[in-house]
């Protein structure tokens, strides 16, 4: 039994909808079907979840907000109609959706969670509706129906360990499934996303829960490349991938597959298959446990910016018990989160993401850190890029570093700072981000060009 999730440009246009019945009805394993809400129909066009956004806050501005309601409806109207469904579709969605934006607005984030869901479940309903014309036996399942119970996180939900058994029971159902992504239900019966993008984490989640045999992904790109296209001209497509690299890969700016989605398939040894909506019949690339080494250290090259670090200089540092506590301590004090944090014998930086801080909080942490840790220096560099070269060959071979720091010196670029990662399939460089786009050429020359991946 196969699950699969399409993103929302596989089911942004009636066009796209049809192809999707296609793939899903060419395969009898295909048996639970994930989908998103529809996506961007084109570079200058707004998702649809983008758009129950700016709804959801209208309405709690304003207490209504009829432009942006009717925008939200009549994207699902064009598909329907693109699709000959009868208008009674089109007018239960108008009638969810009014349901869900004259909710209760007490607790402004669940309000906001469960108008964002209706994106994916009105369109779950939508596309039920389309399998049904075309002589398919196809049911909607609701994620509380289904036993998707998640933790009362707003925005943040995790999957609560008791649902996977109730899982599996959709296993057992009849005809195909069709399942809305992005959210569960907490243990009061409310509507709780995930993080953003979070149709991949159902899709993982369910493939755990009805063990299943392959967990296929469709989205708008072949597959998997080696570094970001608009970085670098043709990259080298990637067939195999481990769950480690993918996810250190995702993490780092790799947006093809949510990095919190591999998980739930990761611990039930579920392989992942990233495919084409578009060109269905291409390999794409599998995500797999183990694979073989054959490519070379680096599989993959990926980077992000917006960070800034905190540096943190003290003679005989590495000798004060505790001092790296006290350090994250204040962090947390300020309701931040870390990224990284490499560290030396007389210092120690902290790397974060920098739009968490505005310059009266950066003030008072410098203050802080002085005053309490007794520190020589402390300051705050902005405007960092992280790049992460990424492969499990890096564990067996010797001289990677001294590589990739070669290739990033005979290009005049320079490293802030440099961290390998404990699991030993990562490195990560800090340099300036005006040299993002420079460095991440000069890394993807040195291991890739020649060399078969």
């Amino acid at each position: 039994m196969k699950i699969v999730k399409f993103g929302g440009s596989s089911l942004a246009t009636g066009e796209q909808v049809e192809k999707v019945f296609n793939i899903v009805t060419s395969d009898p394993e295909r048996k639970i079907v994930v989908v998103s809400a529809p996506g961007k129909r084109h570079a200058e066009d707004t998702k649809v979840t983008d758009l129950l956004i700016d709804c959801a806050k209208t309405y709690l501005q304003f207490g209504e907000g009829k432009s942006s309601f009717d925008a939200v409806v009549e994207r699902y109207a064009l598909i329907a109609r693109e699709l000959g469904l009868p208008d009674k579709i089109t007018k239960k969605i108008h009638d969810d959706l009014l349901a869900s934006l004259n909710g209760d607005k007490r607790h402004p984030q669940k309000y906001l969670d469960a108008v964002k869901a209706s994106g994916e479940d009105n369109n779950a309903k939508l596309i039920t509706a389309y399998f049904k014309l075309r002589g398919i036996e196809a049911y909607y399942v609701n994620p509380k129906d289904a036993g998707l119970i998640v933790s009362d996180e707003p925005g943040n939900a995790q999957c609560l360990p008791e649902s996977y058994e109730a899982l599996f029971e959709l296993r057992n159902r009849p005809g195909v499934l069709i399942f809305p992504g992005f959210f569960g239900y907490n243990k009061e019966g409310e509507v709780v996303t995930f993080s953003r993008s979070g149709s991949d984490i159902t899709g993982s989640i369910l493939a755990n829960g009805t063990k299943a045999d392959l967990y296929e992904n469709f989205t708008d790109v072949d597959a998997v490349y080696s570094v970001n296209p608009t970085m670098v001209q043709n990259p080298k497509e990637l067939r195999e991938l481990t769950y480690r690299e993918m996810r250190e890969l995702s993490y780092a700016g790799f947006s093809v597959f949510h990095d919190e989605a591999l998980m739930p398939a990761f611990r039930a040894g579920i392989p992942v298959n990233i495919k084409n909506t578009n060109y269905p019949s291409k390999p794409g690339t599998r995500i797999v446990n183990e694979r073989e080494n054959t490519n070379g250290p680096v599989i993959g090259i990926a980077s992000d910016n917006g960070f800034c670090s905190i540096y943190v200089s003290k003679y005989l540092l590495n000798r004060e018990i505790g001092f790296g506590r006290r350090l994250l301590h204040i962090i947390e004090d300020f309701g931040l989160s870390f990224e990284h944090m490499p560290s030396g014998i007389d210092d120690i930086s902290i790397i974060l993401r920098q739009d968490q801080m505005d310059l009266a909080q950066e003030e008072n942490i410098i203050k802080r850190i002085k005053q309490e840790l007794q520190a020589d220096n402390v300051k705050i560099e902005h405007n960092l890029a992280i790049i992460m070269v990424v492969g499990e060959g890096m564990r067996r071979n010797v001289g990677t570093a001294a590589r990739a720091s070669n290739a990033l010196a005979r290009e005049g670029i320079n490293l802030e700072m440099i961290n390998q990662g404990s699991s030993e399939v990562s490195m990560m460089f800090g340099v300036k981000e005006v040299d993002e786009n420079r460095a991440v050429q000069a890394l993807y020359e040195e291991f890739f060009v020649g060399v078969p991946v």
